[in-house]
């Protein structure tokens, strides 16, 4: 009873309620980004260099990058001179990026702490199947884009192969909390984030989620043979 009563506080459930998600993240903060790496066999990084590149930055735009953990991927959205800020709903994770030099805040994806149109551009990586109404959210993303701004969503995705979609979905899926175990602070949690890549919908059906959110242009590129995509859209002003 005691192991169960634990892992109900660490591993959030699909139905996705936020202070189970939030706490759960809050769990994998101190070796979330060493453990991303290692399951993704380094290619964390591309796919934030890729998502850089999806946004087109510009010095001096102004960038909200959601679901932003420890601010590992803010940091590269800096790197185009955009001023950005780190945003996720887990205290932990934000702690856990303290040290990084650039502006964090708490807060909800579904209840974004911002006015109305105050940034060029809008990234989530990874956190909008974490949402519990992932559709708020992405109306809650245009509302605080100014008229002509972009959205880039970065989420793990179906592979476009019927090989590499079985090996990925039956074999890596089941192998990720194994590894997990093996450098995470919380492998637990990493049992509930398997199962909701699993479930997340297609590239196809996330596009029209966010067109049905009013976003416009929308289209994607596959990454990785199709393990991630990058959906893109605008706001039309």
């Amino acid at each position: 009873m005691a192991n169960t009563e634990r892992r109900e506080l660490v591993t959030a459930s699909l139905d996705k309620q936020p202070h189970e998600v939030a706490s759960m993240f809050d769990g994998v903060a101190k070796r979330y980004d060493l453990t991303n790496t290692l399951i993704s066999g380094g290619q964390d990084r591309y796919w934030r260099w890729a998502t850089r590149k999806a946004l087109a930055l510009r010095p001096g735009e102004r960038v909200l990058d959601l679901a932003a953990g420890t601010g590992v991927s803010t940091l590269e959205l800096a790197k185009s001179g955009a001023w950005c800020v780190a945003t996720d709903f887990s205290q932990g994770m934000l702690s856990a990026g303290r040290f990084r030099r650039v502006p964090m805040v708490a807060g909800d994806a579904m209840a974004l702490p911002f006015a109305d149109e105050s940034f060029d551009a809008v990234t989530i990586s990874y956190g909008l199947r974490n949402v519990s109404d992932p559709d708020l959210a992405l109306r809650e993303m245009l509302r605080v884009t100014k008229p002509g701004g972009r959205l880039v969503v970065a989420e793990f995705s179906t592979p476009t192969f019927a090989l590499f979609r079985t090996v990925y979905m039956e074999y890596l899926m089941k192998a990720l909390p194994a590894v997990a175990k093996r450098v995470s602070s919380n492998p637990e949690a990493y049992i509930y984030l398997a199962d909701s890549i699993r479930a997340w919908p297609t590239q196809s059906q996330l596009a029209l989620r966010i067109a049905d959110a009013g976003w416009s242009q929308v289209k994607w590129r596959n990454l990785s043979g199709g393990a991630v995509a990058l959906h893109r859209g605008y706001k039309l002003g």
